[in-house]
């Protein structure tokens, strides 16, 4: 079986999930912590090296304060679960915004924790535009390019599974992700399960992949 080197995560439908269960946009965040940690152990299983999760964008920053501090804090939470699994962790995000939490500075470069393994990478505060802001649009070296990214630590991303049901990157690692099979998923992320997982791996290895060859 043909396994992804690296998976992106966009965990999606976390608001519509708390709306259709009764309680506030705000609360579905929480309900998306225990997923984030499964998605990697069954990665982990298939024995991807890399994992890059969503976690909030810059223009995520517009929504109700209240839905803010919610997804900064699950964005905390979600990353201090991870941080106590063997990964080598990194933060990616702006952190000259008042939005960016403190106590993820730690892990803006990436750590091994525990004895290393995975790479995991984390979004926070992330925007595509940021991200490339520092490209020279005249260079056509390729190198050159990657250098200029902030995110330039993750490497080419081969699958990315977005829950929620749209069918979009939503400014995704738009460089990373230029060669990415996308596998969409209508269930929200609360609603996770490893079958969804599972069917994602096999729909990845019917793919024919030829990076424009």
């Amino acid at each position: 079986m043909r396994i992804p080197r690296h998976i992106g995560l966009i965990p999606d439908g976390n608001r519509r999930w708390a709306q259709d269960n009764g309680l506030n946009k705000q609360d579905g965040y929480y309900y998306g912590l225990n997923p984030g940690l499964a998605a990697l152990k069954l990665a982990q299983e298939y024995g991807i090296d890399e994992i890059t999760y969503y976690g909030f964008t810059t223009d995520n920053c517009k929504r109700p304060k209240v839905q803010i501090e919610s997804f900064v804090k699950a964005c905390v939470d979600a990353i201090n679960i991870i941080a106590k699994e063997n990964v080598s962790l990194l933060v990616i995000g702006n952190t000259k915004s008042s939005v960016f939490p403190k106590e993820l500075l730690k892990y803006t470069t990436r750590t091994n924790i525990g004895n290393g393994g995975t790479k995991v990478n984390f979004l926070v505060n992330y925007g595509w535009d940021w991200d490339i802001s520092k490209i020279n649009v005249n260079s056509s070296d390729r190198r050159t390019i990657m250098d200029c990214l902030h995110s330039r630590d993750i490497s080419r991303i081969d699958l990315i599974l977005r829950w929620g049901g749209r069918k979009r990157l939503s400014g995704f690692l738009p460089v990373q992700s230029v060669y990415s099979d996308i596998y969409t998923i209508d269930d929200m992320w609360p609603d996770f399960t490893p079958e969804q997982f599972h069917k994602a791996m096999k729909w990845y290895n019917a793919q024919d992949v030829t990076l424009g060859g």
